[in-house]
């Protein structure tokens, strides 16, 4: 088999958690892998190999983009698929959210995931490739101390609809995942005992999710196992977003 039949996947935000859990699972699977991210020193803990690959770019410049790719396609000379897993978050509440930190939220997790499709676009058309965008839950339901990156969210579920709808032609088709609350490093840092409780009692599984359980959703999306699923959103979040109001009381 040559070096060019390999498929690749690119995962961007790919040096922990989602994105990390992500790529391993693509590798596992006979995928060749380009790991992309802005944080240098994380990377360099990430293997460099034939199979996978990292990039140092931040996702939200143009111009790093238009460099990213090129050393991409240079290393591997194909894409099959994008997953536009890289994001910023900013809690506070609309009253503190100033335009700067408005801003920088958008500029990754909404600017970032149109320009990073945009210039794949060509080099999927020519392997009838996919892309899987990850959102949040919190771009399907509103929550308090969210106004930027809950925004951000809703509106990458409204562009997956938009790339899919306009990209289908093509064979091109494109998901999104959103994930709830997922047991992370950075989470569980931040996580009081009292969020972490308050978590379980408004998730019909009672517990948080696992960086595996939403890589699962992505390969998922992006195999041939769901060759005929274009414009979805995916909730992997234990029943958070099915659930309303009344939950924990039903419990007692």
């Amino acid at each position: 088999m040559k070096d060019i039949d390999f498929k690749l996947a690119i995962i961007t935000g790919a040096a922990r958690g989602i994105g990390y859990a992500t790529a391993q699972l693509f590798k596992d699977n006979g995928y060749r892998v380009a790991l992309v991210d802005k944080d240098q020193k994380e990377l360099t803990n990430l293997p460099n190999n034939e199979n996978t690959k990292v990039f140092c770019f931040d996702i939200s410049d143009n111009i790093q983009l238009d460099n990213m790719y090129k050393e991409i396609l240079k290393w591997h000379g194909r894409i099959d698929v994008l997953v536009n897993n890289a994001g910023v978050a900013d809690f506070g509440n609309i009253e503190e959210t100033n335009f700067d930190r408005w801003s920088e939220v958008m500029k990754t997790n909404l600017d970032g995931v149109f320009l990073c499709s945009q210039k794949a676009i060509p080099h999927l058309k020519k392997t009838k490739g996919n892309i899987v965008n990850i959102a949040s839950i919190s771009g399907l339901r509103a929550s308090t101390l969210r106004v930027a990156y809950g925004t951000s969210k809703a509106a990458v579920i409204q562009l997956t609809k938009q790339q899919a709808a306009e990209l289908g032609e093509y064979g091109i088709r494109v998901n999104c995942v959103a994930p709830g609350p997922v047991k992370t490093k950075l989470a569980m840092a931040v996580h009081t005992q009292d969020i972490i409780d308050a978590y379980h009692d408004a998730i019909p599984l009672n517990r948080y999710g696992t960086e595996l359980e939403i890589a699962n959703g992505i390969y998922f999306l992006a195999s041939e196992k769901s060759s005929y699923i274009t414009g979805q959103i995916l909730a992997v979040d234990g029943g958070f977003e099915a659930t309303g109001v009344g939950l924990p009381s039903l419990r007692k």
